[in-house]
């Protein structure tokens, strides 16, 4: 694990464009094309979406500079600095995020759970990835979700995100089903709290 720390807050509407590039920036290193990812209209809605109906949005804040491979001067480096400073907001950079929300306020086409939370939307900067900062995270959201009184929590990926097949059994998920949405193959979780 690399020497940076994590520090998460609950979402704040400044924070709106941070969150929108690391949602794009994440997706694009998947090899998920970020205009084909169906139902981001909640990152352009958090409050209403997440924090409203009772659920919550967090961003983590990142307290130091990612450790990376990258000599001095070369294009790469050029690249994610600049990927990177599209994260910043008023207290540092945004490197990771993630909600939840009731089940019965989620996307109509997920499970029926009654006393369940939805997680969505959990992303990590790349430079930040394989540093425990998606441990850190989910941990916190379901705190967060066993505080706010849910029962279990659920999560869906699709099969094209590799790094999440592996993430989430890891982390004591178990795939309960699969379906399709459009051309995309969905493996759902759920784990009691």
């Amino acid at each position: 694990m690399g020497s940076e720390t994590l520090r998460f807050r609950s979402y704040e509407p400044s924070d709106d464009d941070a969150v929108w590039e690391l949602h794009q920036w994440a997706m694009r290193e998947t090899g998920v094309d970020p205009s084909d990812v169906p139902g981001t209209d909640d990152l352009r809605a958090i409050q209403t979406t997440y924090i409203d109906p009772g659920g919550a949005f967090l961003v983590g804040i990142a307290e130091s500079a990612p450790e990376n491979g990258y000599e001095e001067g070369e294009t790469a480096k050029t690249a994610e600095t600049s990927a990177l400073d599209a994260l910043t907001t008023h207290d540092g950079r945004v490197v990771a995020m993630g909600g939840f929300m009731p089940n019965d306020a989620g996307h109509a086409d997920e499970r029926d759970r009654s006393g369940a939370a939805e997680l969505h939307r959990m992303r990590v900067a790349p430079p930040y990835q394989r540093q425990g900062f998606g441990r850190k995270l989910i941990a916190e959201l379901e705190r967060r979700a066993t505080a706010a009184g849910f029962e279990s929590i659920l999560a869906t990926t699709s099969t094209r995100q590799s790094a999440a097949l592996s993430f989430y059994p890891d982390q004591g998920y178990e795939e309960v089903e699969r379906s399709t949405a459009g051309e995309y193959e969905l493996v759902h979780y759920e784990r009691r709290l």
